[in-house]
Formats: structure tokens, C-alpha cells, sequence
């Protein structure tokens, strides 16, 4: 048996280093989640939870299989890359939850005064919006797009055989939510819709995504009426930063270098992070708050697995030469 790395394996390691990574944030979350349920005021409805980890299973066992039986690495990488998603989102937002139970104050009106600063008019975009629906239609199928995308960025970067890319996609996913959700704790606040106490007569020729929809669920989180941890049926409760926009920027980013895919990401994440204020009742500086973790998360995932590759690419090749 060679007691050196081959630079093959010495890359087939590194992938899985970061795929150890996930794995570990994975299992980390769902330990803050059970420490919640269990020793805080929270239920769990362990029968939403069924079905994440069954698929999740089943991906991690047909991903071995490509693996190690069918020797096909592509369909290995976006098996177990669809698992961590499957599994990260099933805890993700139960965590997210939590975080909101923290109540701290609510930060609605320095965001819609920091949006005011920085020259940004909602009221001026929505009145745009409803005087061109047909543009907004648009623009919401885009902010729609955002859990088939999540999926397509998985199975494409594999197809594509961006093996080293998926995994910086993968782990800046996981970075830009945890650090979302953990802002979130600090800094919330409902959103702009119902903070101006806006409804359906304020923008009659269109509908919303989101509008009001997740409120119930926030100030029950926030008041202790509502203590329930949901992974199947969860409601996006995150204002600021806002998620849509942050991952909207990491798909753009992770399919821009594919070729006859790169325009077309651009163009539907462009407009789904323009659907973010009006369809998600984000102010625009949880927009810019969003796409700036997003871009710290990929830079940071991306320097460090570069930086990690060449490192072990250098010393296997000194251990060559010597």
C-alpha cells in the first residue's frame, strides 16, 4: 500500500473534509434544537420531521452506493450535496425559531430609517410594482424559484463536474444561514408590511408572496403562545438579513463559471433579489445586509478550500521530490 497521497486523492480528501464540515454544522444545529425542546419551552411535531430524514437517509445511502459500488462520483456529489440541503433545511428552521423566541426589540423602524438615509423609497418600489403587475408576476416567479434553485445549483455544479465548487456552495449556504439566523436573534424585526400596517388595498393590482403571511407565527414565537418546532410547513420568519436575497447571491455566484447556465442564473437571481422587498417585506437594508454575509461567507469558504488544496498539493509534492 503507497504510504503517499496521489494528487487525485489528495483532492478526493479535501471534498470530503468539507463535506465533513456540513455534516458537523448539520448535526450541531439539530443538537440546539433538541437542547431547545428539551430543556426550554418548546415542542417538537416530531411528525413533520419524518420525512426530511427519510429522504435525507435515502440520498446518504444511494450517494455510497455511487460512491463505492457504481463508482459514478457525479452522482455521488449531488446525492450527498441534495442530503445536506434536505437535512440543514429540516433543522434550520426550527433554529430559526429559537432564535426569535430570544424577543429581543424590534428593529422595524431603524431599518426603514436606514433605508431612508441611504435613499431608499418602499412605498415609491411598491407603488412600481402595483402599476406593473405583469413585471411583478415576473419578478415573484423568481423569488419563488428559491427552493427548486437550491436543488439546481446542487445537481448542475455535479453534472458540470465542479466538484471543488459545490462544496463552496455548500458551505457557504450553511455559513450565510447560520449567520442569518443568528442576526436575526439579535436584531429582528417583522418586516415591512406589517410594520406599516400595510394590506391588500395598499397595492390592489398585485399579490405578494410573503406580505404578512409568517406574523402570527413571529410575535407567537416572540410572546410564548406559540412554542411549536416545525421542520416540514415551517414559516420564514427572518427580516433582516434577508436569506432570499443572501442565497440568491450564493446561486448566482456558484453557477456564474458554468457554461450556458452562468446568464441564465444571473438573470433569475437579479430578479429574485429585486422581488426581495415587496414579495419577502424586507426593507432594502435587510437586502444589503443579505447579499454582504453572503459574499463574506463565499469568499471565506473559497479561500479556505483554495488555500487548504494547495497547502496539501504542496506537501505531497515535497514528499515526493524528498
Amino acid at each position: 500500500m503507497p504510504d503517499r497521497l496521489s494528487l487525485p486523492d489528495i483532492h478526493l480528501v479535501q471534498l470530503k473534509r468539507a463535506d465533513r464540515v456540513v455534516w458537523i454544522a448539520i448535526g450541531a444545529s439539530a443538537g440546539a434544537v433538541l437542547i431547545a425542546s428539551t430543556l426550554g419551552p418548546f415542542q417538537m411535531e416530531w411528525l413533520s420531521f419524518w420525512k426530511p430524514a427519510l429522504v435525507a437517509g435515502l440520498l446518504v445511502l444511494m450517494s455510497w452506493f455511487y460512491a463505492t459500488i457504481r463508482r459514478d462520483a457525479a452522482l455521488a456529489d449531488a446525492l450527498v450535496s441534495a442530503a445536506q440541503v434536505v437535512a440543514f433545511a429540516a433543522v434550520g428552521a426550527p433554529l430559526s425559531y429559537v432564535a426569535a423566541s430570544a424577543a429581543f426589540p424590534l428593529w422595524d423602524s431603524e431599518f426603514a430609517v436606514l433605508d431612508q438615509r441611504l435613499g431608499f423609497d418602499w412605498m415609491a418600489w411598491l407603488a412600481a410594482m402595483n402599476a406593473a403587475p405583469l413585471l411583478h408576476r415576473i419578478l415573484a416567479g423568481a423569488y419563488a424559484s428559491f427552493a427548486v434553485q437550491t436543488t439546481a445549483v446542487v445537481l448542475v455544479l455535479a453534472a458540470a463536474g465542479h466538484a471543488l465548487r459545490l462544496r463552496i456552495f455548500m458551505l457557504s449556504f450553511v455559513l450565510t444561514t447560520l449567520l442569518t439566523i443568528g442576526v436575526s436573534a439579535f436584531m429582528p424585526a417583522q418586516g415591512v408590511w406589517g410594520h406599516l400596517h400595510l394590506s391588500a388595498v395598499d397595492s390592489p393590482a398585485i399579490v405578494p408572496m410573503t406580505r404578512d403571511l409568517p406574523l402570527p407565527v413571529f410575535f407567537g414565537l416572540r410572546d410564548g403562545t406559540f412554542r411549536h418546532l416545525v421542520a416540514e410547513g415551517a414559516e420564514g420568519i427572518i427580516s433582516f438579513p434577508s436569506l432570499h436575497a443572501a442565497l440568491g447571491l450564493l446561486f448566482l455566484l456558484a453557477l456564474w463559471p458554468v457554461r450556458y447556465v452562468g446568464w441564465i442564473a444571473v438573470l433569475l437571481n437579479v430578479a429574485m433579489i429585486a422581488a426581495t422587498p415587496v414579495d419577502g417585506s424586507h426593507y432594502f437594508s435587510d437586502v444589503a445586509a443579505g447579499l454582504a454575509i453572503a459574499l463574506l461567507s463565499w469568499v471565506t469558504m473559497q479561500r479556505a478550500l483554495t488555500a487548504s488544496g494547495r497547502m496539501e498539493t504542496a506537501r505531497a509534492l515535497y514528499s515526493r521530490a524528498f
